[in-house]
């Protein structure tokens, strides 16, 4: 069974940095891509960005264009966003995704990807 493992979650302030990672496992796992979502209270799950594994392509939704980046290391099958310049409206539990097969039809849509991982929290205070 594939499993996400996703660390480096927490607290900082306005401005502030944090790198999260995030570790897929599985002896049948063929890694496609790998993403970034994350959902705030009361709001639906936004796509954040996304890697072709097989390219390594990059996709950043608009809201964190120019502050977050989205990198890979293909050996160890993980995946990392480093968030800069991070606001309050950033804020939001941060889940990591990974897609097994081949052709995907956008990087952005939740129903592309086939595991999930169990999500961190980013707090950002002003």
């Amino acid at each position: 069974q594939v499993q996400l493992v996703e660390s480096g979650g927490g607290l900082v302030q306005a401005g502030g940095s944090l790198r999260l990672s995030c570790a897929a496992s599985g002896r049948s796992f063929s890694n496609y891509a790998m993403g970034w979502f994350r959902q705030a209270p009361g709001k639906e799950r936004e796509f954040v960005a996304a890697i072709n594994w097989i390219i390594g392509n990059t996709y950043i939704g608009d809201s964190v264009k120019g502050r977050f980046t989205i990198s890979r290391e293909n050996a160890k099958n993980t995946v990392f966003l480093q968030m800069n310049t991070l606001k309050p409206e950033d804020t939001a539990v941060y889940y990591c995704a990974a897609r097994g097969r081949g052709y995907i039809r956008s990087y952005s849509y939740t129903d592309q990807y086939d595991y999930w991982g169990q999500g961190t929290q980013v707090t950002v205070s002003s």
